[in-house]
């Protein structure tokens, strides 16, 4: 197996606690489900945010399903003027024998912007 990348992102309407780990929940649960992801295969996840949300940690919701033993990470993205607000992308590192192009990238919400010719609209 090799270590590949599975991105992701949603957004919130609101800079809640509630609001970051439903949004997370619902992003983590759609991309394990599309890729068929063993988090014990996961060599780590990224999670960030842009600056106007830090009401919660995203990592929060992976510990909440169980993912205690997966190295996370929290950080915040960059603050570009254009960037789509209220924010969280994920980055999962993942060991798996699939071809690049064979995984699924998933946007959700709001988003779905940022990568239009892969996401899952919802």
């Amino acid at each position: 197996m090799i270590v590949r990348g599975v991105r992701g992102a949603t957004t919130v309407t609101e800079d809640t606690r509630e609001a970051i780990l439903d949004a997370t929940t619902e992003l983590m649960n759609e991309i394990v489900a599309a890729n068929e992801i063993d988090k014990d295969d996961l060599a780590s996840v990224q999670f960030t945010t842009t600056r106007d949300l830090v009401a919660e940690f995203p990592a929060v919701a992976a510990r909440m399903l169980g993912w205690v033993h997966v190295p996370l990470i929290n950080s915040h993205e960059m603050d570009v003027a254009h960037g789509q607000p209220r924010c969280i992308r994920v980055l999962m590192l993942w060991n798996t024998d699939r071809r690049p192009q064979d995984i699924k990238h998933i946007y959700l919400r709001d988003a779905v912007n940022l990568r239009s010719n892969q996401s899952k609209m919802t």
